[in-house]
């Protein structure tokens, strides 16, 4: 198997962090889009490599009550809030996935993740919104991949997936993935984002994916000891590997 490691967003410095792990995946594109020459410029300071990922402008994916909108640089006009979030087919939307996918281009980017809320549910109004989405948006040989929150069975959750040609993105220690020919993993800490990850725990991830008849994964640390755990989880996989 072909295994990436890495962070949700950088804990340390950018050239610390590219002599030391070979994956990111950008958080800062779910808030606030960052500049295209920003993205190429991080591209081109990476060794050839590495490899980003990123998450998908929440303009796309949340509506604008989100708290998470406070982090926008230009506030959404009242009129058009009903326009944002929810995959909703509107122009709004789609430029806001026209502006993802340039950022996506200027990183290089294989995968973009698309992280919706628990309050968008399994209701036929959102099901309908992401088959119209992903059958109109150009995506241009990149992989979608979908972590959804809340209440969706994660059958149901991966026939869609399944349906759409999207990977399914869980925390393997609340269930696993259900489509895509790539495992995508976002740990979260068990419990809590403050949650440090014991060796025994790192471990059992380890022989999860040992098993596994897939030829690649990505394993991405979105807790507060992210930059710990991701590389401890990596000195594990090699260790077993020698074995």
């Amino acid at each position: 198997m072909e295994l990436k490691v890495g962070c949700c967003g950088f804990p340390q410095a950018r050239q610390i962090y590219y002599r030391t792990l070979p994956l990111v995946e950008i958080q800062k594109t779910f808030y606030q889009l960052p500049r295209v020459k920003t993205s190429h410029k991080w591209r081109q300071e990476s060794p050839a490599y590495f490899e980003f990922t990123l998450k998908a402008w929440q303009l796309i994916t949340h509506r604008p009550s989100s708290p998470t909108y406070r982090r926008l640089s230009h506030p959404i006009p009242d009129e058009l809030r009903e326009a944002y979030g929810s995959f909703k087919p509107t122009p709004e939307v789609f430029k806001a996935w026209k502006d993802t996918l340039d950022v996506a281009r200027a990183l290089d980017a294989e995968i973009i993740v698309f992280e919706t809320p628990a309050s968008f549910g399994p209701g036929p109004k959102n099901i309908s919104h992401m088959r119209e989405f992903f059958s109109t948006i150009d995506r241009d040989s990149l992989q979608m991949a979908w972590e959804p929150r809340g209440q969706w069975d994660p059958d149901e959750a991966g026939k869609i997936c399944r349906e759409l040609d999207l990977l399914h993105v869980v925390d393997p220690y609340q269930g696993r993935e259900k489509a895509g020919s790539i495992i995508y993993w976002r740990l979260h800490g068990i419990g809590s984002y403050r949650h440090q990850y014991s060796d025994q725990e790192l471990g059992k991830l380890v022989t999860i994916l040992r098993k596994s008849k897939k030829k690649r994964a990505y394993v991405l640390f979105n807790n507060v000891f992210m930059w710990d755990d991701a590389q401890r989880f990596l000195e594990i996989w090699e260790k077993r590997k020698g074995a």
